[in-house]
């Protein structure tokens, strides 16, 4: 095989023991790489009912087909998959930068790590030499002095390093792993695991050659992309940046604010990607390999924040910003900076202190009981503090809300479950999901819970090709085949953000692919991966008792909160009946029950009968 590294390394970190195996010419091209190699791997290695922090839970890095290679944004990204402490399903995450090449370079296409080290450690991936090392002191470190000290340690500024903070030592349910100062491998609590594991990082160096089976016609394709990336496909990412979403959704009463209490934001103009880019961003910076640029980076000017830098991205600046009522930037960049160094996911925490600002103005928690913080609306000091207790579990509150808002509602008690907005345990992404139904479907039924990167069920709503009030049938058709595309860009591990210079849509991926590997593939072969992937997900969560029916549902307040706002979206919500009514239509567009299960004939068709039993023993009832 070109293109892919052909090794699978395993690390126990308990024992000790480090070996590696060959990975299959024909696992690779069903699961192609990625969170679909990954998630392969995670069924196959791991029992039912494994608690996320369990020692035997698999923690499980991984590169692309084409990581290493110079293709554009694919070249230089990583993911990470495990069952995840936030759901208890499929947890995982992408992150770009310059982790990722030097994992492939090194010579692996997954890494597989078990066990609990007896002290904190990190990894060190030196091509085939591959060593446990002593992180004790580097416990509670921030995430840059991680980054800075093992590469000083070891002696090479050019080692590549993927770390957690405190936050994750403390088994934070949404702690992310960061690589590259600003890059996070965000969603599903997935620095929690690695904390659960002793481990504070692994860090790599690679040096082999990643060799693509035809040269001249990968470097041919590779152009193309480039050029298309000069143009309209990219246009936002390169000026604006995903903060041009603020105004966009706000105009369309889909700006979720004070913790989706209203649609719009009064203030947000001042928090927009044309005041952003006005004011505070000072460079734009590229990953290896990538022909955009996007990276807005933002330095505070003037004030208590002063030279506090940080990247901002449209889902964390709404989560500290519109979410929690604040309009002030110099806030919200230095909660973002913050937030890096404990390594906490940039969205979960906006959503888990505008969940608390919630109940604290409805007085079901206290002032004593955030420790004399006035958790108001619009309170930026308030964000900071609170931020700061999260990452550090201090305080009764801090520790709750570590949780994330599901287990943290249910451990409050009372109505404060009617203000945690999750799906499935993962906090909802940066969409006022009242005004964006086939958003509200394709979020619910997203197999890493609420999450609007599975299957971009918000862009048909967003851009007008549907009447974005209403569900109705053939949105789960939609929602499935833009499912499909997705799996198959995380496999590959492409940006999303260049997704739209792939014209030819599965030809151009396909052959993307086949020029990379050397491996035939067809453009319905590639769709075909993509569904399977879909598939053994849900399998996974089907597992563990969470992938049925009742686990497919939406936040108590997009059902029963009508949008208060003046204007065409005043008065909606969800109702049960159009939701139930999507839900149907979504199951038999992809040949499921109707309890959301995998039929044998649809397993059957994608090589997945080996997992029947798990449908099987769901549809008898059991887990």
């Amino acid at each position: 095989m070109y293109s892919y590294a052909g090794k699978i390394l395993r690390v126990n970190l308990t024992t000790g023991q480090i070996s590696t195996e060959p990975l299959t010419e024909e696992m690779a091209k069903q699961y192609i790489g990625g969170i679909g190699l990954g998630i392969k791997l995670l069924m196959d290695n791991s029992k039912p009912g494994t608690d996320a922090y369990d020692p035997d839970n698999p923690l499980i890095y991984l590169t692309g087909p084409l990581s290493g290679t110079m293709g554009p944004t694919a070249g230089n990204g990583y993911a990470v998959v495990s069952k995840s402490p936030a759901t208890g399903g499929v947890g995982e995450a992408k992150a770009h930068g310059f982790f990722g090449p030097d994992l492939k370079r090194a010579g692996y296409d997954a890494v597989i790590i078990t066990g609990k080290a007896p002290r904190l450690s990190y990894l060190w991936i030196d091509d085939d030499k591959v060593q446990i090392m002593n992180a004790e002191h580097l416990k509670y470190a921030t995430v840059g002095h991680t980054d800075k000290t093992i590469r000083e340690e070891l002696g090479d500024f050019y080692i590549r390093v993927s770390a957690i903070g405190e936050a994750g030592e403390k088994l934070c349910r949404f702690a992310a792993i960061i690589n590259d100062e600003f890059r996070a491998i965000g969603r599903s609590g997935m620095g929690g695991v690695m904390g659960s594991k002793n481990l504070k990082a692994v860090a790599v160096r690679g040096t082999k050659d990643v060799n693509v089976a035809d040269m001249n016609g990968f470097r041919e394709f590779v152009k193309l992309i480039h050029e298309r990336m000069k143009g309209p496909a990219t246009k936002k990412y390169k000026t604006l940046g995903t903060p041009e979403n603020v105004l966009v959704l706000n105009s369309l009463s889909a700006l979720a604010t004070r913790n989706w209490t209203n649609a719009t934001f009064e203030g947000a103009h001042k928090v927009s990607g044309e005041y952003l880019n006005e004011h505070y961003v000072k460079k734009i910076v590229g990953c290896a390999t990538c022909g955009m640029r996007c990276d807005h980076i933002a330095v505070v000017p003037e004030g208590p924040y002063k030279g506090s830098t940080s990247r901002l991205e449209f889902e964390c600046l709404w989560s500290m910003g519109p979410l929690c009522g604040i309009d002030r930037l110099d806030a919200i960049i230095e909660a973002m900076r913050i937030v890096n160094e404990y390594g906490m996911d940039g969205i979960s925490i906006g959503v888990v202190v505008a969940f608390a600002m919630d109940l604290y103005e409805h007085g079901i928690i206290t002032k004593e009981q955030t420790d004399g913080i006035e958790l108001n609306f619009g309170n930026a000091e308030a964000l900071i503090a609170i931020i700061h207790k999260i990452g550090k579990r201090e305080g009764w509150l801090g520790n709750i809300l570590a949780e994330g808002v599901a287990k943290a509602a249910e451990l409050i008690g009372g109505d404060a479950p009617k203000y945690a907005c999750h799906i499935k345990g993962l906090e909802l992404p940066g969409y006022d999901l009242r005004t964006l139904k086939t958003a509200a479907l394709g979020f619910s039924v997203a197999f890493r819970g609420a999450c609007h990167l599975r299957n971009g069920a918000y862009s048909p709503d967003v851009k007008g090709k549907v009447n974005r009030f209403k569900i109705e049938p053939g949105r789960g058709k939609m929602i499935t085949d833009e499912s499909k595309m997705y799996n198959i860009i995380d496999s590959l591990i492409v940006c999303k953000f260049s997704r739209g210079t792939y014209y030819d849509g599965w030809k151009d991926l396909a052959n993307y692919y086949a020029l990379a590997t050397g491996i035939p593939m067809t453009p319905e072969e590639m769709a075909k991966a993509g569904d399977r992937i879909e598939n053994l997900a849900r399998l996974f969560n089907i597992r563990e008792g969470k992938g049925t029916r009742k686990y497919d549902t939406l936040p108590w307040k997009i059902k029963n909160v009508p949008v208060p706002d003046e204007g065409p979206a005043k008065g909606v919500c969800v109702s049960e009946e159009e939701f139930q009514i999507g839900l149907d239509d979504y199951y038999a567009s992809r040949g499921w029950s109707a309890e959301g299960i995998p039929t044998l004939e649809k397993l059957k068709e994608l090589g997945l009968e080996n997992y029947a039993y798990i449908a099987e023993k769901a549809e008898q009832g059991g887990n």
